[in-house]
């Protein structure tokens, strides 16, 4: 019989109605269908009860969990950049808490960010800051990478005169398979401008973030 379907138009496209969670509902055809395939190839029963919805689950959470490739910077941002004549001092946000998939093995790897700014008279909504790290996070990624996006969209959108991030993150692809490493954690940082040229500015935002 006829189920309600939406098929997706390109890996990119916003979707996510909740209703989707029914016995029969289809939300992503060619993804579910390759989930139920997977189901079976490492040898479990997809009509089995607790798995018959699974393929449904698994595309609609991985709908979320990528849902920053339909985002643009400008649509983030949202013209929230405002004229602050005279600030010149650093402005920090940290302990941002992130999420993100790993792209070599599709497995989670989270943490936070901390993200500083020397603005040059201009200034940036500061839930803008986070809604930018949650953007870059919720793509497929590496650690390193994610850092330089973040700091490369703080600047672009500021035009300020440095910009510092740093991410702590423990990723699972080392955690629950390889080496097994339950308690290790990856720092990565991106310097630009007077973070990088000026070694007060950077050891400021080292400390600053250093505090608990």
């Amino acid at each position: 019989k006829p189920v309600s379907s939406i098929r997706l138009a390109t890996p990119y496209e916003s979707r996510g109605p909740e209703e989707f969670d029914q016995t029969g509902d289809v939300y992503a055809p060619q993804l579910e269908s390759i989930v139920r395939a997977q189901l079976l190839e490492i040898g479990e029963n997809p009509d089995r009860e607790g798995l018959v919805r699974t393929p449904l689950r698994v595309a609609k959470a991985l709908d979320f969990l990528t849902n920053g490739y339909a985002t643009s910077l400008d649509d983030v941002v949202n013209n929230a950049v405002f004229d602050a004549e005279g600030a010149e001092e650093m402005v920090l946000v940290k302990d941002i808490e992130f999420y993100s998939l790993c792209e070599h093995h599709l497995l989670p790897f989270i943490g936070k960010c901390h993200v500083a700014y020397i603005p040059t008279g201009k200034v940036i909504g500061l839930s803008k800051i986070a809604r930018i790290v949650d953007m870059y996070a919720r793509r497929l990624q590496i650690q390193e990478n994610l850092t330089k996006q973040i700091a490369d969209a703080v600047q672009e959108v500021t035009g300020a005169a440095g910009v510092g991030v740093v991410i702590e993150a423990q990723h699972f692809c080392m955690m629950m398979r390889g080496v097994q490493k339950q308690h290790s954690w990856t720092l990565s940082s991106m310097m630009l401008g007077s973070f990088r040229e000026n070694h007060r500015t950077r050891h400021e935002f080292l400390q600053l973030i250093a505090k608990r």
